[in-house]
């Protein structure tokens, strides 16, 4: 069955770590701050990793493997391009929110007031 794993939850939540137990492919826009080893953030491209990020879903799509997409994913618009891509390959989607009850610790060191920032506009669709 071909599967598209949306994780959300703010930095710190285990979404990568749910990714990694999950199997398939394994994507989220940090990937793009990746260069030689280190994580670079640059907010000036965060629009050119989403879309990355989306492309390289778009790919694995179309070779009808598995895959799971961990970002932070606060408003339900973000994940409206992931839901066409699904359509279009035929693909169900599961959607989950990943709570920090384990007090862990954010990989990319978001500072808190950011992480609260996106706490406070986390949207759920019920």
């Amino acid at each position: 069955m071909k599967e598209l794993f949306l994780l959300r939850g703010v930095p710190g939540s285990g979404k990568s770590t749910l990714a990694k137990t999950l199997g398939g492919v394994q994507l989220e826009a940090d990937m793009y701050f990746h260069k030689s080893g280190e994580y670079k953030f640059d907010a000036t491209k965060l629009k050119e990793a989403h879309e990355w990020c989306r492309s390289e879903c778009e790919r694995a799509m179309g070779w009808d493997l598995k895959v799971v997409v961990s970002n932070t994913f606060t408003q339900e618009w973000e994940m409206e391009a992931y839901f066409e891509l699904a359509k279009k390959y035929g693909y169900r989607v599961y959607s989950l929110i990943v709570e920090n009850r384990h007090g862990g610790v954010n990989e990319h060191n978001v500072p808190e007031d950011k992480v609260e920032q996106m706490r406070k506009r986390f949207q759920i669709k019920l």
